[in-house]
């Protein structure tokens, strides 16, 4: 019974996971294909763009499994279930989510430092070296060494950091080699992985602060405010048109009695000719936006779009207030910076971490919000990569447009992507600790019973899981494991959620003072081709 019992609570936290992946799988492809540009999209590039995309969205997924997982050890009285009650079998479920997180881990080092690189030198190879596929592929296997060589550098410096503390001066040198290898082989390589993931973390932490945080402003914004009138974009660009008509016509007319243009008046003319190249252009795209039926569709559902805009706002809002209360927990109650800021239980009132809580009794809705935490955090990503583009400090390198991304620049968004992944799991674990650790664990505890008449009775109280909970009672899930493997990176992630809130709220300042969007954003730009045009006509 207790067997038949495990399977099915195990398939259940497994079926949902693959839903998810399947939905997942759907999107990427739609994604991707939206984005592409048709004129330059290739096969390989197409599809380890969708495989990184998936890989992200599946690792973020993963979070709401392990949660589900060890919460439903337990019933809502605080005892272990019949198939729950051996260590070794809840030691087994914990480990096939550890495998997980191994897999879909080493597959993010394999993406970011060998599959992605290759893929990104390999085209960036094909204009040099006019078609000589061999030639662009060992020029990209060079390349690619470099990222490989730093990868292996990680998992040795993460193998052999050690975790707690070595044996003391009076030791023999046998002593501490005999630790070191002890060290080695005591986790399986966990903190291998661990510090290499940890590392990347670190700069998913930047891409967070740059483009989640601005995401998260701008995404509500442009749905409340929404695009601007097509007619009147027409209108306004038709004026704009003629302007520069007329004024090439005055300047060509300086030149009507044989004499030549100065050399002022031709970089002038050559500038306004392609201004006027662009109007046209954009005059074409507007004219078939004003046709679209989506177009009208939109206008259509414009009250829908500021409700979602005004919620998504909300829970921003929210987000960055959980997040406030949380590192000001930290601040008031942890060991400082030597501990990495680790406190154990919560302290203050964290409204997002309550809200879980609340929501645990009525089965599964704190599954689904925590899953839609997860998700929103990934779709406010892509908003902000999306608006902003990809950057490198101060020097843009691709712009993300429906339809006219390069295949490079896709593979940069997948990687920021993978990277950004990693840094939610524990953003998540900040704006909710105690539910990301323990989940909907309860434990009993025993306390004397009121009353003259009780004597030495004694009786069981339910209390909701924390770190002062017995071993034994309450489960950790393993993303917990992973985050807080070494103590430095979470006093990095600890200063990092600082930067995180002042950005949203300079991201928040920037799209409050911008106005409305063109109805074609980022359709029409003056380094395009008239042939890009074509994909937009049929």
């Amino acid at each position: 019974m207790a067997a038949q019992s495990l399977l099915s609570e195990s398939a259940l936290g497994w079926s949902i996971f693959t839903f998810i992946l399947l939905i997942i799988l759907a999107f990427c492809w739609v994604y991707i294909r939206k984005f592409q540009s048709r004129q330059e999209s290739e096969v390989v590039s197409t599809i380890t763009a969708i495989c990184a995309l998936s890989i992200a969205l599946i690792t973020s997924a993963l979070l709401p499994v392990d949660i589900f997982l060890v919460s439903f050890m337990k019933y809502p009285n605080g005892t272990y279930k019949e198939w729950a009650a051996n260590n070794q079998t809840r030691g087994q479920i914990e480990d096939t989510v550890l495998y997980g997180y191994y897999t879909l881990y080493s597959f993010i080092l394999f993406c970011v430092f060998l599959w992605i690189p290759f893929v990104y030198f390999y085209y960036e190879e094909r204009d040099d070296d006019n078609g000589n596929k061999c030639s662009q592929v060992k020029n990209a296997l060079k390349y690619t060494v470099g990222f490989a060589i730093v990868c292996v550098v990680l998992l040795l410096i993460g193998a052999f950091v050690p975790l707690e503390a070595p044996p003391g001066q009076n030791s023999t040198q046998w002593d501490k080699v005999q630790y070191l290898f002890e060290e080695l082989g005591s986790s399986h390589g966990l903190p291998a992985l661990s510090f290499s993931i940890s590392t990347l973390t670190l700069i998913g932490m930047l891409a967070v602060i740059t483009y989640t945080a601005y995401g998260m402003s701008v995404l509500p914004l442009n749905l409340i405010k929404g695009t601007r009138s097509v007619v009147y974009e027409r209108l306004e660009n038709t004026e704009d048109i003629d302007d520069v008509e007329h004024q090439i016509e005055k300047l060509k007319s300086k030149c009507t009695d044989g004499r030549p243009l100065s050399s002022r008046d031709r970089h002038n003319l050559q500038e306004l000719e392609g201004k006027l190249q662009v109007l046209r252009r954009r005059g074409r795209h507007l004219e078939i936006a004003e046709r679209n039926c989506c177009t009208r569709v939109g206008s259509a559902l414009r009250p829908l779009k500021i409700l979602l805009g005004v919620f998504f706002i909300l829970v921003a809002l929210l987000f960055n207030v959980a997040l406030f209360i949380s590192n000001l927990d930290k601040a008031l109650h942890s060991a400082g910076i030597s501990s990495g800021f680790i406190i154990f239980g919560t302290n203050l009132t964290n409204p997002l971490n309550e809200l879980l809580l609340a929501l645990q009794p009525v089965f599964p809705l704190d599954y689904i919000l925590i899953t839609i935490i997860t998700m929103y955090f990934v779709v406010t990503s892509m908003a902000g990569i999306r608006n902003m583009g990809i950057w490198f400090f101060w020097i843009r390198l691709y712009k993300i447009r429906p339809k006219k991304t390069r295949p490079q620049a896709l593979l940069f968004l997948c990687m920021i992507l993978l990277l950004i992944v990693l840094h939610t799991s524990y953003m998540i674990y900040s704006l909710a600790p105690q539910y990301v650790m323990y989940g909907s664990q309860k434990y009993l505890v025993q306390t004397p019973s009121a009353g003259p008449a009780s004597g030495n009775a004694t009786s069981d109280t339910t209390r909701i899981c924390d770190a002062y909970a017995p071993e034994d009672q309450c489960t950790v899930t393993r993303s917990y494991l992973f985050l807080h493997k070494f103590w430095f990176f979470s006093t990095i992630y600890y200063f990092g959620n600082w930067a995180f809130i002042g950005a949203f709220l300079i991201g928040l300042v920037v799209s409050c003072c911008r106005g409305k969007k063109s109805v074609i954003e980022g359709e029409v730009e003056a380094d395009d081709s008239d042939l890009s045009d074509d994909e937009y006509v049929h």
